[in-house]
């Protein structure tokens, strides 16, 4: 990944606040969905229109050193901005605590993506519903696996 881009943060100010005082602290802080008290990652990509760096919180998902990155956004009819940046991308940063770690990144889908989807679920069981409701849309949400570097 590019380290001279730009950082833009989300236009969604409690994303943007999510992730500066979760890289402020180390992942000490702002590191759970909300009140919900579930673990969260801070992934960073590159825009894939702005070529601008991008940073999302999204539920920690992780099994053997990876992590599932589940583009639901709540089972909408629509995939989540960020999922066009990973489309066509092979590498992101992932933070789990103090310090980022380079990770390839592909999508998977059949039975891996299965497999992936049911460890999100059991993490964050609202992943469920949300894959009901997109598919209510034609939907499959769309899920990633981030391999370290």
């Amino acid at each position: 990944m590019s380290n001279d881009a730009e950082y833009e943060p989300s236009t969604w100010g409690w994303v943007a606040d999510q992730v500066a005082e979760y890289e402020a602290s180390g992942g000490e802080r702002a590191n759970t969905l909300m009140d919900t008290g579930i673990p969260i990652i801070v992934t960073t990509m590159v825009g894939h229109k702005s070529g601008k760096i991008r940073k999302v919180p999204l539920m920690r998902v992780e099994h053997e050193g990876e992590y599932a990155l589940i583009a639901s956004k709540a089972g909408m009819p629509h995939h989540p901005g960020w999922y066009y940046n990973l489309e066509g991308a092979s590498h992101v940063t992932v933070q789990d605590g103090p310090a980022p770690a380079e990770f390839t990144v592909r999508e998977v889908t059949g039975a891996e993506r299965d497999e992936w989807y049911a460890r999100g679920v059991a993490v964050y069981p609202d992943y469920a519903d949300y894959a009901v409701s997109a598919a209510e849309h034609d939907r499959v949400i769309p899920v990633f696996v981030a391999t370290p570097a």
